[in-house]
């Protein structure tokens, strides 16, 4: 074989063993690159490669390396919203529990200074159901003033007075029902907060014993039934 034939052939040689060896490194760098794998609603996967197809860009995803091992996992649209409103849902029960803390940290400042000691708590629970009982008494001495102004209407067959006493009637008779509530809201109102100063002063609960409860104002006269006027 001549000088010239044997350098080709070594040449051509050299050339063949080049890309022989190239191929499974190009193999190997293309193996190397991302491979994502895409999942339906019910995150089952569909396929993979190296680009999710338009339909499946808002379901679950998740990237593989060279090696077939998941690096990276990617959340369906669906699983996003979920997440943010749990987030959500989280920060908000965070805020309001903190502006819970901050209120009760004001009511509790407030209780300290506003009292020396709890008898004062009693005190002035009953100054003010006292005041209240007087308010209710003037509104029944009110009350049995409507009332005789509409026996008196009724006797004279006065239409438009009577009208006007069942009026007056109805709303003194509200007046009353909402001052005996107020002072059931009372009660419970000095009670918890006496609980709450002696708590923050440590001192001893007494023995558990029922609830105080508001006396009765006693009920003003019955109202009479409105009689028929006379034609």
């Amino acid at each position: 074989m001549s000088t010239l034939s044997t350098k080709f052939v070594a040449v051509a040689f050299a050339g063949l063993a080049a890309a022989i060896i190239a191929m499974p490194q190009a193999a190997f760098a293309q193996a190397k690159g991302k491979i994502v794998c895409w999942k339906d609603k019910s995150g089952k996967v569909m396929g993979c490669g190296d680009t999710v197809p338009p339909e499946y860009r808002d379901n679950a995803t998740k990237e593989l390396d060279g090696q077939g091992m998941t690096r990276k996992t990617g959340e369906s649209a669906a699983e996003a919203d979920a997440r943010r409103a749990q987030e959500q849902a989280r920060a908000k029960e965070k805020a309001e529990e903190e502006r819970r803390v901050a209120d009760q940290k004001r009511k509790d400042s407030a209780l300290l200074n506003t009292y020396t000691n709890e008898k004062e708590i009693d005190l002035k629970r009953d100054r003010e159901l006292k005041a209240a009982d007087q308010s209710i008494a003037q509104q029944q001495t009110a009350l049995k003033l409507a009332n005789e102004r509409m026996a008196d209407a009724q006797k004279r067959s006065a239409k438009e007075d009577v009208a006007r006493a069942e009026r007056d009637r109805g709303v003194i008779e509200k007046g009353i029902t909402d001052k005996e509530a107020e002072k059931g809201e009372l009660v419970k109102k000095y009670m918890e907060e006496k609980k709450r100063y002696m708590e923050l002063k440590g001192i001893p609960q007494p023995a558990a014993t029922p609830a105080p409860t508001a006396a009765a104002t006693p009920a003003a006269a019955p109202t009479p039934a409105a009689a028929p006027a006379k034609k």
